[in-house]
């Protein structure tokens, strides 16, 4: 009896199978890796294109009948069943991992072939049931690989991955400490997309006091949030924002800008005139006071002129009709268009420019600029000399140009001004060079000759004779100039 008892332990120990034991941990999930390597090597053999074969299961029954499952399904869930009720018997732990639903399914359901729904069961989904087709998955993995799905990830840790591009879960984080210390992780990537993600998170999970008051102390999320809330239009969360920091000039500047938002002339008017009252400084209240009067000027010059224009009664607007409005426009514009259909109006008229002028302070140069543009484009050069020309004490005239004259030619070269105009304006650039650059370009042919003749040079004088036409005016004045050289030298 000793004997045969040995030989039988013999056959066990030599055996490659191993007996079950209770003890061994491991041993069932040895089992189910050996599972695993086999089924992956049933995809070498079974042909899973070959869908005209009957598979024939161990019992003779072609695989996918009603009885062939019944068999299997009774089979697994007896052999479930009863290894459930020894393991619950005998106080293994080992069973309790298995999960009740693998019950219903057998290994030998993995052997024999496809089902009617040609897809392999893999072991995971046979103990998982979750419907994945995937062939004999890992039994488990790391669970470095399970944090993205249990959001077990540190504010630091979750803002690198925003940084990489991929998609975490603020959701997590629910205390105050830990939303300010994601915030305080996020200003130091400076990474301004994630920085504004953030403060979209904490705009929506915590009360604005809160928000308001840990933002005070870090400034560059401050700056973050006022700029976000400006580019989307978040007015009142704006304005409420800045009323608790005490900004008293930006909540005024902010309710300014509500005026490019009312589309109506009138109503924006009336706001306008409200808006002077509020905080500015000494500089802003100027400008808001500007732009209100400027708005009045244009609805009174505007409803003259379409008067004007629709009873066809004066000359200049049939020959040049308007193009646009000139309500909401900028003071230069304004003033361009008062140069152009009102220049010769008293100053008392509020389409005047010199009304213009004086009323909002336009210097002189910028006056002068604009006039001379418009004034050119209407060819009123009577109107461009008078302009240019100033009288001093003693009753006497003179020319002068705030902008230079060199700018005064360009712009009445853009206007195709006659070579006479222009050479009036040239001879009076006073740097040799840039006149003689700007004679050469515009062929203001006189203008080039007498600059020659007074820096005495005689050379280019001669060369530039071949440049003027053969017998023309300027080629007897150039030989009467090298003529004249000749007999002072001698």
């Amino acid at each position: 009896m000793s004997r045969a008892r040995a030989d039988e332990e013999e056959y066990w120990h030599s055996s490659k199978f191993r007996a079950f034991t209770f003890d061994d941990e491991d041993d069932e999930l040895s089992q189910l890796k050996e599972s695993k390597r086999t089924v992956n090597s049933l995809r070498d053999i079974v042909d899973d294109d070959d869908d005209d074969l009957e598979r024939v299961s161990w019992s003779g029954e072609p695989v996918g009948s009603i009885s062939w499952s019944i068999k299997e399904t009774a089979s697994g869930s007896t052999s479930s069943l009863e290894g459930r009720d020894s393991s619950l018997q005998k106080g293994s732990s080992s069973y309790a991992a298995l999960p009740k639903q693998g019950s219903s399914y057998s290994l030998s359901s993995l052997f024999k072939g496809r089902n009617k729904l040609s897809s392999f069961q893999s072991l995971s989904d046979a103990l998982t049931d979750t419907g994945v087709k995937n062939f004999a998955p890992e039994l488990r993995r790391p669970r470095a690989e399970y944090k993205d799905y249990s959001s077990d990830w540190s504010p630091k840790d979750t803002v690198r991955r925003m940084q990489r591009g991929k998609v975490c879960s603020l959701e997590r984080f629910r205390s105050l400490q830990d939303k300010l210390v994601l915030l305080d992780e996020a200003v130091a990537g400076h990474d301004g997309n994630v920085i504004t993600a953030v403060l979209i998170f904490l705009k929506r999970t915590l009360r604005r006091e809160i928000l308001f008051r840990e933002l005070e102390v870090r400034q560059v999320a401050l700056c973050h949030l006022i700029h976000f809330l400006r580019e989307m239009g978040e007015q009142k969360f704006l304005l409420d924002l800045l009323r608790f920091l005490d900004r008293t000039e930006e909540v005024a500047l902010s309710q300014y800008r509500e005026h490019l938002n009312i589309q109506d002339v009138e109503k924006r008017r009336e706001f306008l005139k409200g808006c002077i009252g509020l905080p500015f400084s000494a500089e802003d209240t100027s400008h808001i006071q500007d732009h209100y009067t400027l708005l009045e000027r244009q609805i009174i010059i505007e409803a003259n002129d379409r008067q004007l224009e629709m009873a066809g009664q004066s000359e200049l607007f049939r020959k040049y009709p308007r193009k646009a409005s000139i309500l909401n426009m900028p003071l230069v514009t304004t003033l361009f268009y008062s140069c152009f259909y009102h220049y010769t109006e008293a100053e008392g008229m509020f389409s005047s420019p010199t009304n213009l002028k004086k009323t909002f302070k336009i210097p002189d140069k910028q006056y002068v600029l604009t006039a001379l543009a418009a004034r050119a484009k209407l060819r009123a050069w009577g109107d461009v000399d008078a302009l240019l020309t100033t009288k001093n004490w003693l009753g006497y005239t003179k020319k002068k140009a705030p902008i230079g004259f060199h700018r005064v030619v360009e712009i009445l070269q853009r206007n195709n001004a006659p070579v006479q105009v222009l050479q009036e304006y040239v001879r009076l650039v006073e740097d040799a060079d840039t006149r003689l650059n700007l004679a050469t370009k515009y062929k203001c042919h006189d203008v080039v000759i007498e600059t020659y003749r007074d820096l005495k040079d005689r050379i280019q004088l001669t060369a530039y004779k071949d440049k003027v036409e053969r017998g023309s005016a300027e080629e007897e004045k150039i030989h009467s100039i090298l003529s004249n050289m000749v007999r002072t030298a001698y």
